[in-house]
C-alpha cells in the first residue's frame, strides 16, 4: 500500500476533538507530509493546519484527502460523498480509515473509475491472517493498554519507540490502528479482523524476532470497555506481551460513548496480567502514561508523582514529559535476559 504524499486532511464537521484524533495523530508524528485541512461548516476540530478547499490544496501540491476522524461504527455520513466525488474530480486519490469501504458507496467508486484515481480502505487489510496459536517466539514485545479508549495508547507507542531507540534499543512501532498505519506506512487495524483471527492478525504483526529486539505494539480499547473488550483481548493474546504500560486520563469518570464508569489503574494492571498470562506467564507492568492534556503543569506532575507512587513503577506523560523513566525501567527489568 503505498498512499502518495502530500495530504489534505479531511475533517468533514465533527463535533469535537476526540473525533479528529486521526488527523491529529498524522499532524502531531509527519506534519511534513501535510498540506493543509479541509473543514465543513459546523466542524468542532482544528489541527492548526491551512484551511483550503480542494482547489488551493491540490495547487499546494496535495496528492491524497485522507478522511481524518473516527466515529461510532466507523460510516461515512452522507453528506460528505459530495466533496469526496469533488476531490476525486480534481485529482486526488482518498484514504480512509473507517469502517465503512469507500466503494461501497457507488457515487465514490463511479467517479474513481471515471477519474482513475485510487481509494485506500487502510482499515481493510488484503492479509489473509490465521487463527492464533498462542505458542511462545524469540524476540521480546510490548503493548501499551488502556483504562479507556482514546486515552493515548498510539501516542505513548510512539513515544517508547523513539525514547528506546535513543537508548541503544532495537524498536519498531507496530500499528494496529488506522492512524497508526498512515504515520508508519504499514501495520493492520485489528479491530476490522473478524474476530476468530485478531490473535493471530497480532502474531503476524509481531512475528519471531532477534531475542534483543523490542516490538512496541499500539494498543487498542480496554478490556474494560463493553464495545472494544473482544478486541483488546485478542491483541492481548496475540501480541504475547513481555511488558505493558498501563495509558490514563485522568479526568473522566465514566469510559467514552458508555455510561459504564472509567476503572482504576490497578484494576487494568491486574485484568492484564490475568489475561495476558495465557500466552505469557512473564507479563509486566513497566509504567503508567497519564494523559495530562487538561490538567496544568503543577497538576499533571503532582498526579504522575502520586500515581508512580502508588503503583510502583514510572508514571509520565510521554506528550508532556518523556519516556525516560519508563525506558530505564524496562532495561533495568530485562537486564538479565
Amino acid at each position: 500500500m503505498e498512499i502518495a504524499r502530500p495530504y489534505l486532511l479531511f475533517l468533514g464537521d465533527v463535533p469535537d476533538d476526540l473525533a479528529a484524533k486521526t488527523a491529529y495523530g498524522i499532524v502531531d508524528w509527519r506534519r511534513d507530509w501535510c498540506v493543509g485541512q479541509l473543514r465543513l461548516p459546523g466542524c468542532q476540530a482544528d489541527a492548526k493546519l491551512p484551511d483550503l478547499d480542494i482547489a488551493a490544496a491540490v495547487h499546494a501540491g496535495a496528492r491524497t484527502m485522507i478522511v481524518g476522524v473516527v466515529n461510532p461504527g466507523g460510516v461515512l455520513p452522507e453528506h460528505w460523498v459530495g466533496t469526496i466525488v469533488t476531490a476525486l474530480e480534481a485529482g486526488l486519490d482518498i484514504a480512509s480509515g473507517l469502517h465503512m469501504r469507500l466503494g461501497d458507496v457507488p457515487e465514490i467508486a463511479e467517479a474513481a473509475a471515471r477519474c482513475g484515481r485510487t481509494l485506500f480502505d487502510v482499515r481493510h487489510s488484503r492479509e489473509k491472517f490465521a487463527t492464533g496459536r498462542g505458542t511462545k517466539r524469540p524476540g521480546k514485545r510490548l503493548l501499551t493498554v488502556g483504562t479507556d479508549c482514546s486515552v493515548g495508547k498510539k501516542y505513548t507507542a510512539l513515544a517508547l519507540e523513539k525514547g528506546m531507540r535513543e537508548r541503544g534499543l532495537n524498536a519498531d512501532f507496530r500499528a494496529t490502528g488506522q492512524t497508526g498505519i498512515f504515520i508508519s506506512g504499514r501495520g493492520v487495524s485489528v479491530d476490522a479482523v473478524v474476530a476468530d483471527f485478531i490473535s493471530g492478525a497480532a502474531e503476524w504483526l509481531s512475528p519471531a524476532n532477534d531475542p534483543d529486539h523490542w516490538d512496541v505494539v499500539e494498543g487498542q480499547g480496554s478490556l474494560f470497555h463493553p464495545s472494544f473488550a473482544g478486541v483488546t483481548l485478542g491483541l492481548l493474546h496475540g501480541s504475547q506481551p513481555d511488558a505493558f504500560v498501563v495509558c490514563h486520563e485522568p479526568t473522566r469518570t465514566n469510559m467514552r460513548n458508555v455510561q459504564h464508569p472509567l476503572p482504576t489503574i490497578q484494576q487494568v494492571i491486574d485484568a492484564t496480567i490475568a489475561a495476558g498470562s495465557l500466552t505469557n506467564p512473564g507479563i509486566r507492568c513497566v509504567g503508567i502514561a497519564i494523559n495530562t492534556e487538561k490538567l496544568d503543569e503543577t497538576s499533571a506532575k503532582a498526579i504522575c508523582a502520586e500515581t508512580a507512587t502508588t503503583h510502583g513503577v514510572p508514571a509520565t506523560d510521554p506528550v508532556r514529559f518523556g519516556v525516560d523513566g519508563i525506558v530505564g525501567r524496562l532495561i533495568e527489568a530485562f537486564a538479565e535476559e
